[in-house]
This record gives structure tokens, sequence and C-alpha cells, in this order.
């Protein structure tokens, strides 16, 4: 197999796991997480989907390191395509915007602080552009969907902006949004620690399997 056609393969595997996590994720976001912790009642916080979106990050930072940027670009371009279309299929239009916008901007960020980071120890690139990508990610989703001050894109969800207590269980009050942000946020930093591990063992994985390939390449 040449380079060109492994990359053309590496590229198109690629592109079906991001397929497969944004489509999972929009599945997901529909089911609450039917627990409690302590007086905190996790419905109120979280879906199955913060669990999944993450690994949209493992996918893009494994596709940098080994493809290298613009080729993880291709994945994220994708990767919004299809967070837009399902969006638009499965919720509202502003709800479409601030997911396709988030994706976007998120998984960008990722992209350039990883490649910038990428000589540094093996686990610095992938959880510091993680984290970040996950905060710019956090905020621009749930400000766009939800916050008041972004109706002129659709009409506000009368839910999401009433006041409660923060996180559902703190004396101090804020639009409820603000607790769902919270509450997203917290299990994607968490993930961006637990996907070291796969994400370490899936960088060796890959580079053994372009190292064999290259070594049968050249000695064709």
């Amino acid at each position: 197999m040449s380079t060109r056609s492994m990359n053309k393969t590496a590229l198109l595997i690629a592109i079906a796991a991001m397929a497969a996590v944004v489509t999972a994720s929009n599945f997901l976001v529909q089911f609450p997480l039917q627990a409690r912790l302590g007086a905190l009642n996790l419905a109120d916080l979280l879906t199955w989907g913060a669990f999944t979106y993450p690994l949209a990050f493992l996918v893009t930072d494994l596709t940098n390191r080994h493809f290298g940027p613009a080729m993880a670009r291709k994945v994220v371009y994708a990767g919004f395509v299809l967070a837009v279309g399902l969006s638009i299929w499965l919720a509202t239009p502003r709800i479409a915007i601030a997911s396709g916008s988030a994706f976007l901007i998120a998984q960008m960020l990722d992209v350039f602080i990883f490649n910038r980071l990428r000589k540094l120890a093996w686990w610095m690139p992938p959880l510091t552009s993680s984290v970040i990508g996950s905060l710019i990610d956090t905020l621009v989703f749930f400000s766009l969907a939800f916050s008041a001050s972004f109706s002129f894109i659709g009409p506000n969800d009368a839910f999401a902006i009433g006041a409660s207590p923060l996180f559902g269980v703190l004396s101090a009050k804020a639009p409820r949004w603000v607790s769902w942000a919270l509450g997203d946020l917290s299990v994607k930093l968490l993930m961006a620690l637990l996907l070291l591990a796969p994400y370490g063992a899936l960088r060796k994985m890959i580079g053994r399997i372009i190292e064999s390939r290259q070594v049968a390449v050249a000695a064709h």
C-alpha cells in the first residue's frame, strides 16, 4: 500500500469514527443521567451524550498526531457537516447553529493547540487541547443555544433561562442553562483525563501499523 493510499484509508477511518461519535452524541443527548449524588439529581444536569462527545477530541488528536493538522482539519469539517445536519433533523435551527458553531470552533482550536504542543511530552498536547477545546465548546454551545442574549437566532427556551439554584442545590441562583453548562463541562474535563489512557495505547498501536506499512512499501 502506497503512502497516498494509506493516508486516504486513514482519512476515511477517521471520518467514520468522527461520524460515529457525533451520531451517538446527538442520540444520547436525549437521555438524562438517572442518578443522584447526595441531594443533587444528575438528571437535571447531564445526559449520556456528555460522556460520548469528548471522544471527538480523541479522534481529532490521534489524526493530528499521526497524519498532521491538514488531515485533522478535514476530519473536523466532515464532523461539522454531520453535526449541523443531525441537529437540524433532531432539534431546532437555534440548536443546530449552536451545535455546529461550537463543534467547529472547539475542534479547530484543538487542532491548532495540539499542533503547537506536539513536541512536548506525549500527554501534554491531547490534554491541553482537549481541556481548552472543551471550555470553548461548552461556552459557545450553551450561550448560543440558551442565553437570552442570543434570542435573535431563535426563540428562547423559557425553562432554560428560568432562574434556579446553581447546580440545582446551591443557594446562588442563575439561569438554569448555566447549571447544565457547568455539569456538561465537568464531565468533559473528567473525560479529557480518562481518555489519556486510550490515547496513549492507540497512539502506539497506530504508530506501529504506520511503521510496518512504511517498511513494506520500502521493501517493494
